[in-house]
């Protein structure tokens, strides 16, 4: 397969991937804030707190149908351009995709507009069961798509049909239980509260430097503050459960995110910064911290992680044992009338089976695998390690922005608790610049987690130069120009309608019931 078409078609997916990616995170985060609002309302029946539903509902509204616009185009790329890897495991992977189309995109779609639509028509009860459903349908929808994504990250739950050459589910609870889908679910559901909290943080940080909306925007980065900072914290802790289970299934992506080249010693050390070389197979002027990744990888002080240099090696045998595999398949398929040899044949590849998508690596320098050099497969061998430059910085710089969103939601609770949100204006304007971030650290790790698993479209299981489409050059460069041109539109469009929102402010505006003490308690919290 020629690999500029591979490269391209690659390219292709990560853009619209990475493009779609910018309004999930938002979408997942508002509904879960839009119920948590209308809540209070229906709870304390104060006004204001509807008119916060209303107005962050607006900005929902506008992202959750752009996600959409781009959302349909993505799933409609398996067929065009990843055609050989939808016949080689549509059956396992096309139920995740149906069940969300079937279970949570409707049941999301439908109540999305009772939510717009419903406020003076339906009970206060009824409308807020209809927002929380909202919020579930779009939890459930990033639900259904990660357990998909999981199994292509670990795939369990299904084997390999040396009949008709495609992989079959034989498990399908262990698909949707699969735990490295469970754990990038909660971790990217997590990061999307996250995303959606300072997005509304520094809207009305925003509010308050202008002195518009005061008493909306209080409100809306007291529960902002709060939700954020127990977002930003779970992420920490989900996030190093993620990396304790690459430990186990993606040993390659997190000696690669590590550029940890030789095995380290227990209790493995965390590279704080470094220079990664390919060619060299060394980390310039590393920084370490003891102890830290063996508690992350492992869990453990006593157990050593394997490096990239160990892993290639493995890699080989690995190979060495697929071509065995892939030898006794062609045995099967021709089907001759040897019994004794078909028989030994079965159970060569019961044995070596797991290994036949290693043999497939060879692939990329020759047509059999049976006729593989030494040097071509030491060649395949190399291939298994990833881009280790850029999964080692798009990494620390997604762990640093965490760090940098737990820090500030913990300052604005705190001030949010002592009643003096507005009192230091540089805070204010700090929150206002760092609404990009969320997205940054998102997409930063969405690059992680599938550069980090090349060069597998299906780790172990499939290498991803294999699961094109058989395309024209040409035909993949015209689609990716107009790919490009049209997402950058619906990109301008959509900020021009969440600055509009913005500026012009929620149409009606209660003024918050206040108690009789509540007056008194603000001008003490101001006197200090």
């Amino acid at each position: 397969m020629d690999l500029n078409i591979v490269d391209l078609s690659r390219l292709q997916f990560a853009l619209t991937a990475l493009y779609h990616f910018l309004f999930v995170p938002l979408t997942l985060g508002l509904s879960i804030l839009l119920a948590i609002m209308e809540t209070v309302y229906v709870m304390t029946g104060r006004t204001i707190w509807r008119d916060m539903t209303k107005f962050w509902g607006v900005l929902f509204g506008i992202n959750f149908a752009m996600g959409v616009a781009t959302g349909v185009v993505m799933e409609f790329q398996f067929g065009m351009n990843w055609s050989y890897y939808s016949h080689y495991v549509g059956d396992i992977f096309g139920a995740p995709l149906a069940i969300e189309g079937l279970m949570a995109f409707f049941l999301e779609a439908t109540f999305v507009g009772l939510f717009f639509f419903g406020w003076d028509r339906m009970s206060k009860i009824g409308h807020l069961v209809t927002t929380w459903l909202v919020a579930l349908g779009s939890n459930f929808s990033a639900l259904w798509i990660l357990i998909a994504n999981g199994w292509m990250q670990n795939p369990v739950g299904a084997a390999f049909n040396p009949q008709t050459m495609r992989m079959e589910v034989n498990d399908f609870f262990a698909v949707i239980t699969n735990p490295v889908a469970q754990a990038k679910f909660v971790h990217t559901v997590s990061a999307g509260y996250v995303c959606a909290s300072l997005f509304v943080l520094g809207v009305s940080a925003w509010y308050l430097l202008k002195g518009r909306h005061v008493h909306l925007a209080r409100r809306s980065m007291t529960v902002a503050a709060s939700f954020g900072l127990a977002a930003s914290l779970s992420v920490v802790v989900l996030g190093d459960e993620s990396g304790y289970l690459s430990t186990e299934h993606q040993k390659m992506k997190l000696a690669s995110i590590e550029a940890m080249w030789d095995s380290e010693p227990a209790p493995a050390s965390f590279t704080l910064f470094g220079l990664p070389d390919r060619q060299a197979r060394e980390t310039h002027y590393a920084v370490h911290i003891p102890w830290v990744m063996g508690l992350i990888g492992t869990r453990s002080l006593t157990t050593e992680i394997p490096g990239i240099n160990d892993l290639v090696k493995l890699a080989q045998e690995h190979i060495r044992d697929g071509i065995h595999a892939y030898d006794a398949l062609q045995t099967i398929r021709a089907a001759s009338g040897d019994a004794d040899a078909a028989r030994q044949a079965r159970q060569t590849f019961e044995d070596k089976g797991r290994s036949l998508g290693y043999a497939l690596l060879l692939m990329r320098y020759v047509d059999d695998p049976r006729k593989a050099s030494d040097e071509q497969i030491r060649q395949a061998a190399m291939d298994t390690v990833p881009s280790v430059g850029p999964l080692f910085w798009t990494f620390r710089v997604m762990v640093g922005l965490g760090m940098f969103f737990i820090a500030l939601t913990a300052v604005f609770f705190y001030l949010s608790a002592r009643h003096r949100l507005d009192a230091y204006p540089w805070l204010l304007k700090l929150a206002v610049l760092a609404i990009p971030l969320p997205w940054i650290a998102i997409e930063c790790g969405w690059i992680v987690a599938e550069l980090g698993r090349q060069p597998w479209i299906i780790e172990g299981v499939l290498p991803t130069a294999m699961a094109v489409s058989n395309l024209g050059a040409g035909t993949l460069l015209l689609t990716i120009c107009g790919f490009v041109l049209i997402y950058t539109v619906l990109f301008i469009i959509e900020m021009k309608l969440l600055l509009k929102v913005i500026r012009k402010g929620p149409e009606h505006e209660s003024e918050p019931h206040l108690s009789l003490y509540e007056p008194m308690i603000e001008k003490l919290a101001r006197a200090r």
